[in-house]
Parts: structure tokens; C-alpha cells; sequence
């Protein structure tokens, strides 16, 4: 018998079972072909630990150390470039506290990036922490991780049955059956219909459509160097990427869990709310795509075993923060299932714990 199954192969699942395989037999089951092929592959990969809710900046500072020293660090300078319009001076203010970034001098950031609008800008701060995570190579470095300490790693598994048993679970992909002793749901927008399917009552998640828009670097410039850009209401964003611009509607439209696809005319009103604050005309789209981020109802992550069986664990609703939080959230996960006593701060805790749904 497994002791741990996984139930997803995006970063929060494999991140947890790279953690859980010292510890025992562990499986993950991951239904497309490839590991993090949804919300996960298609991230932004920014390491802002000032960013989401309260509990989500607490797990992705206690994240750092592991970004900064783990197997010769994942994470590349990048910085953060936040603008405001101008009459925007309280917001601006507002943004300024809660990123805990630094105004800067105009001429100083039309230096750093040419393209900023002046006419429309009218405030801009920089934040230096900004970074970019090699998201590729933390998800093969938990898959090695996993697999290094016993742990099987399957794609292409379609899950569709699973029987609760006096000792565990029964699982049935793909007409090969597993059993385990713990289930963990990391499935990502499709974590209530798992919950469903094993008799566990649902979280009433909120997958949100986040689409992207890939564009010719302004004027042939080489923008290697240049921050992301964010504005302070964050209605879109950009950010180089192998020397194009991704540009970002930063959209949240509710959607039911699929293989997302991006909005034309969503994609159009993002570029030009960014095209407000760019002096150069966005004349073409090299690529464009969309993911689903999934939320809890009060936008917390829900880590934990359920209320109601304590062999069913939920690594959940991870939004856009699943990267940066994910080294913290594993540990987590492995503390919580075998009783460590986590580093994490017990409120921290209690706000990511299921039984707040139950």
C-alpha cells in the first residue's frame, strides 16, 4: 500500500511530494502529460514576498532561504517597477506601504525603461526584491527530489474513482488502481471535483481566468534588464520574457475548471490600458494564452488535513502564489502529516487549515 498519493503534478503537488518521500511510499498521479502544464506553467514567476494575503507573505518569506541557497538558488535579479497615473498620489502612497517600495525620480525610471509615458505617469516606485524564479528547474528539481527518495512520478493519469476504505483510499486511473493510506488533493481548479469524487464536501473554490499576451520588445530594444512593470491597481502588467514583453490584463474572470484559453477582446483591453502608460504602439501579438488560478472563498491557501478525515489532505488554492510560496507550503505539508512541530507561525497555520470551511 502507498502511504502518501498525490492528486496533481503542479508545483504544489510535486513540492509536497518531494517532501513526503523520505517519509514514506509516495505516488503522484498527474492527469496531463507533462508536470505543471496548467496554472503552474503558465505563472508569471515572480518572487514578490510582500504580495497576497497576510498568511501568503508570511510563507513566501519564510520561502526565501530556500530560493536564495537551494541547489545554487532559483531566483535572478529582476526588480519591480510599480506606476501610478497621475492624480493617483494616495494610491500611489498606499501601494508604496504595502510593497514596502521606494519612490523614484521620473527621468531616473524613463532611464531604466524608455518607453514609460510622462504625459500619463505620475508617480512611479521601484521595488529592488522583485525576482525572477526558474520555475522549470524547481519543478524538476521537486521531481528528482521525489523520485531520488523512492517516489514514482505518473503523467497522463486520469482519475476517475475514488473509494474511501477502512485503512485508506482506493484510486482508480487511467484502470490501474492504487491504494494509499493518505490522499492529498493538489489538483489545482480541479480540487472539488476530487473532493467530490472521494466523498469529501467540496471547498466552493473560485478558479479565476488569468490571461497573457506575448509582444515584440518595444522598438527592437533589448529589454533584458527592465522590471516588471505593475500598475498600482494592478489592471495590467508586463514583464520581459526572452526578449519580448509579456503583458497581462491581470483579469480574474470566473471560470469552471478546463484547459483555459485566453479572451481576444480581453487580451485587446489589457494592451491598451498598458498601452496608456508606454510611449510605443503595440502593432503586434507574438503568442497569447491564459491559466486558471484557483482561490478559497477568503483567499487563503488551504493546507491541511479535512475536518471530517484526517487521511484526506488538502494542498490547495494556491492563486498566483504557488511558486513563491512553495518551498515553505511542502515543508509545511510534511510537518503537518507526520506532527513536527513547523516553523510557520501557529496563526499562519490556523488560516490555511480546512476546518475554517467546515
Amino acid at each position: 500500500m502507498i502511504d502518501f498519493l498525490v492528486i496533481g503534478g503542479g508545483i504544489g503537488g510535486i513540492s509536497a511530494a518531494a517532501r513526503l518521500a523520505p517519509l514514506g511510499k509516495t505516488v503522484v498521479l498527474e492527469r496531463e502529460t507533462a508536470l505543471g502544464y496548467h496554472a503552474s506553467g503558465r505563472s508569471a514567476a515572480m518572487f514578490e514576498p510582500n504580495y497576497g494575503s497576510q498568511s501568503t507573505v508570511e510563507l513566501s518569506h519564510a520561502s526565501g532561504d530556500f530560493f536564495q541557497s537551494e541547489d545554487g538558488g532559483f531566483l535572478s535579479s529582476r526588480g519591480v517597477m510599480f506606476l501610478a497615473a497621475k492624480g493617483e498620489d494616495d494610491a500611489f502612497n498606499r501601494c508604496c506601504e504595502n510593497f514596502d517600495a521606494a519612490p523614484m525620480d521620473l527621468q531616473k525610471a524613463v532611464n531604466m525603461v524608455p518607453i514609460l509615458n510622462t504625459d500619463t505617469i505620475g508617480n512611479i516606485a521601484h521595488h529592488y526584491s522583485g525576482e525572477d524564479i526558474d520555475t522549470d528547474r524547481l519543478i524538476q528539481w521537486f521531481a528528482k527530489t521525489c523520485r531520488t527518495h523512492g517516489g514514482t512520478v505518473h503523467t497522463g493519469q486520469e482519475v476517475t474513482k475514488i473509494t474511501k476504505l477502512s485503512d485508506g483510499w482506493e484510486v482508480l486511473a487511467n484502470g490501474e488502481t492504487h491504494t494509499a493510506k493518505m490522499l492529498l488533493n493538489a489538483a489545482g481548479a480541479w480540487v472539488d471535483e476530487i473532493a467530490t469524487m472521494a466523498g469529501i464536501a467540496p471547498l466552493n473554490v473560485k478558479p479565476l481566468r488569468r490571461s497573457m499576451a506575448r509582444i515584440p520588445a518595444p522598438n527592437g530594444q533589448n529589454v533584458s534588464t527592465w522590471p516588471m512593470l505593475l500598475d498600482i491597481h494592478e489592471n495590467w502588467y508586463a514583464k520581459p520574457d526572452a526578449g519580448s514583453l509579456i503583458v497581462s490584463p491581470a483579469e480574474e474572470d470566473p471560470m469552471p475548471p478546463f484547459d483555459a484559453w485566453p479572451d481576444d477582446m480581453v487580451i485587446a483591453e489589457g494592451l491598451a490600458r498598458y498601452q496608456e502608460f508606454v510611449t510605443e504602439e503595440v502593432t503586434r501579438v507574438e503568442a497569447t494564452w491564459a491559466g486558471l488560478r484557483t482561490f478559497s472563498p477568503d483567499r487563503n491557501l488551504v493546507i491541511g488535513p479535512d475536518a471530517t478525515d484526517p487521511n484526506f489532505f488538502w494542498v490547495a488554492c494556491q492563486g498566483g502564489y504557488g511558486f513563491q510560496s512553495c518551498p515553505a507550503v511542502s515543508q509545511l505539508v510534511a510537518d503537518l502529516v507526520t506532527g513536527q512541530t513547523s516553523s510557520i507561525d501557529a496563526k499562519v497555520i490556523q488560516a490555511l487549515d480546512p476546518a475554517r470551511f467546515a
